[in-house]
């Protein structure tokens, strides 16, 4: 059975993408033919490509709403 991480979890609703077209965007609002794209390409290396790979998963399986009550 899969324990979410809260903190984990807080962060990721509140990380933005420092760089590139969407840099300030929330990871994600990211589109998803961005996120898709870079699960093609390969992600980032470190805590940024981890976060993107999570969003990815979350993109696709269509769970982001589990984040509307983040988002301010």
């Amino acid at each position: 059975m899969i324990t979410p991480d809260h903190e984990k979890f807080l962060e990721l609703a509140s990380m933005r993408m420092p760089f590139g077209k969407y840099a300030g965007r929330l990871l994600i609002d990211l589109p998803e033919p961005y996120v898709v794209w870079f699960a093609g390409k390969g992600f980032p290396e470190g805590k940024l490509g981890e976060m993107l790979s999570s969003v990815y998963e979350i993109k696709v399986n269509g769970l982001e709403y589990l984040f509307d009550p983040y988002k301010k």
